[in-house]
């Protein structure tokens, strides 16, 4: 585990108690991992945390209880660490038994109804059936992850060191790629030369799609050689300090032909519009619709068959999602959010074009929204590579 910055730290717990305060709940219950690494610095596989106005309680077993007393209590001062003895389930219990909320948040995306039935029955002494001396449990949404929305210094600094790292990475790569290697083989030498750039992993499977494999936007990695006259993706991310990180390029194995490159171009364009569109104030429509404007006047919007992009984070996947504002058939929108672009936001750019029967091109950088405009943070060249 990294060490946590306590003055960072600190103040995210602030925000969350705040935000607590506004839904009138006591205190809440996260099992959401990536939500308690960005209250705590904890980096591990299993833990529980319960949040109230004056106490920070962090339940692990004892894989991790040496680690948190050497890296997460020093920049956590106020943390109590409790080890769990029994199940996680019947330690929350007790914690939350001792503790005495009354109304007491719970991570309604994330807590399973199994287990929101058995700490139920806990708290309630077994009965099941609550009781006066039971506290209320209130699901809740995003009342963390809308925290983690806009990243702190100590992020945006760990997403540029990612991103530099994450080009290092791609320079590799490509510069390494030929014809007739196997996709399995490539996203192979993809994932080595990430762990050599200095990520502590991959942030999701590695695409490697070539020739029509590349009209499938999620193709996995498979036995395909690349051939002359193919259009490949390769789309990989890393983890550096919890931080996720992602870019997508597409090569041509030999002269590309007319249609590939038009493709090509047209994709390039739509990149740089949708970059050009990230500001504070704008939405994340209006970035969706910059792309797919590009790819609407060169007859390739019904090719594009995703949205724009998507925020990043503690999660590879995180919110906002960048893509059009849904409608139903009357036209009236949705409910989805069109979050509203504000420094600190870090989203993914990477609009694409398929074909089935000739193939695909992607092309995605990372980028900060700043103060008055936005950073890219990932440099790799974006013009067509030649293999």
């Amino acid at each position: 585990m990294s060490q946590p910055n306590p003055d960072i730290l600190a103040a995210r717990q602030a925000r969350v108690r705040a935000a607590l305060g506004r839904e009138g709940l006591e205190g809440i219950v996260l099992v959401h991992l990536p939500n308690i690494r960005y209250l705590t610095g904890f980096g591990g596989s299993s833990a529980i945390v319960v949040l109230t106005a004056a106490r920070l309680v962090l339940m692990t077993d004892g894989r991790y209880t040496t680690e948190v007393d050497q890296t997460v209590k020093p920049a956590c001062a106020a943390l109590e660490l409790v080890k769990v003895d029994t199940t996680y389930d019947d330690t929350l219990a007790r914690v939350v038994g001792a503790l005495g909320p009354v109304r007491l948040g719970i991570e309604g995306g994330h807590l399973s109804v199994s287990r929101y039935n058995l700490l139920t029955s806990r708290l309630s002494g077994g009965s099941g059936s609550g009781g006066a001396g039971s506290p209320e449990l209130v699901p809740v949404e995003r009342l963390v992850e809308a925290e983690r929305l806009l990243k702190d210094e100590v992020e945006v600094a760990l997403f540029r060191e990612a991103a530099a790292m994450l080009d290092e990475a791609a320079a590799a790569v490509l510069g390494d790629l030929r014809a007739g290697q196997r996709e399995s083989d490539v996203a192979a030498d993809v994932d080595w030369c990430l762990k050599r750039a200095g990520f502590e992993r991959t942030s999701f499977e590695t695409i490697v799609a070539s020739g029509p494999n590349a009209a499938l936007p999620h193709a996995r990695p498979g036995n395909r050689d690349l051939r002359a006259g193919d259009l490949v993706i390769l789309d990989f991310g890393g983890v550096h300090g919890g931080y996720c990180v992602d870019m997508t390029r597409t090569v041509s194995v030999g002269t590309p032909g007319a249609e590939a490159q038009r493709l090509y171009d047209a994709v390039a364009g739509a990149l740089s519009a949708a970059v050009e569109a990230v500001r504070p104030g704008a939405t994340a429509g209006d970035v969706d619709s910059a792309a797919r404007a590009v790819l609407d006047q060169a007859g390739l919007g019904q090719a594009f068959t995703h949205g724009t992009g998507h925020g990043l984070g503690l999660e590879v996947h995180e919110e906002p999602r960048i893509g059009p504002v849904r409608a139903n058939a009357a036209g009236v929108p949705l409910a989805t959010r069109d979050e509203v672009l504000a420094p600190g936001l870090v989203i993914t750019v990477e609009p694409g074009v398929y074909v089935p029967g000739l193939g695909g091109v992607r092309i995605e950088d990372d980028v900060l929204v700043t103060a008055h405009g936005c950073e890219v943070l990932t440099r790799a060249p974006r013009d067509m590579l030649v293999i």
